[in-house]
């Protein structure tokens, strides 16, 4: 770094800290920032003052190839940003080469699914609970799992269609219709094992939605036509269905606590993985765009992948090779 670009950093650094009173660790982070762009302009020949666009895109492209993160690269950004910024404010650069370059975007997190045996390990599992609690629970799992229903599809379904009802199950026709985002509707098949738990908890449920025989209070009797209750008869909250699949997933023995939405991914990897029809899971899965349901094809490649590493006798290399 030359002496003239020594002296800018220092300048600038003494502005933050002063002027802009930033904390210390601020201040220090900025250095070290500004260090990396002094590093790199030294390497490209360059002075601070006369760093171009097509420079820090370079850089940029560089880090990122090395491995840091997008936010990471966002943050060094922002203090070469703010850097050029009071060079400009001070006649020294007629524009900002960082103005316009952004940070690579993070490749989105893969949705967390369970594997198949795990799924239906929990679909299986009995609790200790209560006859009433127990069937309930089995058949918001099996819903959840069977038809992949997001967790406020399943809160929102009644015991009986109806003018007001926002979803409902016709067992007649094994078919759950729902109101989904931006108030679509939409009709999922409903599976055998499915049905079955759903009749069992309709058969405990009572005419009340309690779980006890006493008469519903009257403050609560349009709650009585959702079809999931909790012990009072009021509807289930989602916070609720949250919390009981947790409990439901643990005693299980599962490794990972469950959520609903999970449960939405496990069957929508399952279902593509066994078909291979992404139109299908879309529809499956209420998806006004197929570029939002494409993130279970990463999921399918990762089943296949693991698949492949177990199987393959050449899939590995040899200890001592």
């Amino acid at each position: 770094m030359t002496a003239d670009d020594t002296a800018l950093v220092e300048k600038y650094l003494e502005y933050v800290r002063v002027e802009k009173r930033l904390a210390t660790r601020t201040v220090e982070l900025y250095a070290l920032d500004l260090g990396k762009l002094a590093a790199n302009a030294t390497q490209a020949q360059v002075a601070l003052r006369d760093v171009k666009n097509n420079h820090i895109r370079r850089w940029v492209a560089q880090m990122h190839s090395g491995g840091r993160s997008g936010r990471g690269i966002a943050l060094i950004l922002s203090g070469w940003r703010g850097f050029y910024t009071w060079l400009g404010r001070q006649g020294l650069v007629a524009s900002n080469p960082v103005q316009d370059v952004r940070s690579p975007k993070a490749p989105k997190p893969l949705p967390k699914a369970l594997g198949v045996d795990d799924a239906v390990q929990l679909a299986d599992f009995e609790s200790d609970d209560n006859a009433w609690l127990e069937a309930r629970d089995a058949a918001m799992v099996e819903l959840l799992y069977g038809s992949g229903l997001r967790v406020g599809e399943l809160v929102g379904l009644d015991v009986v269609a109806g003018k007001d009802a926002k979803g409902w199950v016709d067992l007649q026709a094994a078919e759950a219709h729902v109101l989904g985002k931006g108030s679509k509707r939409r009709t999922v098949p409903v599976g055998a094992s499915a049905l079955a738990a759903l009749q069992r908890w309709l058969d405990l449920r009572g005419p009340s939605g309690t779980a006890s025989a006493a008469p519903l209070p009257a403050a609560l009797a349009d709650a009585s036509t959702a079809l999931f209750t909790g012990r009072n008869g009021t509807r289930l909250t989602a916070q609720s269905i949250w919390q009981r699949l947790r409990r439901r997933s643990q005693l299980a023995g599962l490794n990972a606590p469950v959520h609903p939405h999970m449960l939405r991914h496990s069957f929508a990897s399952h279902v593509l993985q066994s078909s291979g029809d992404l139109r299908a899971v879309q529809e499956l899965l209420g998806h006004a765009n197929i570029t939002t349901t494409q993130v279970y094809t990463r999921l399918d490649f990762q089943h296949l992948a693991k698949a492949y590493d177990a199987a393959h006798p050449r899939a590995k290399l040899k200890k001592g090779s």
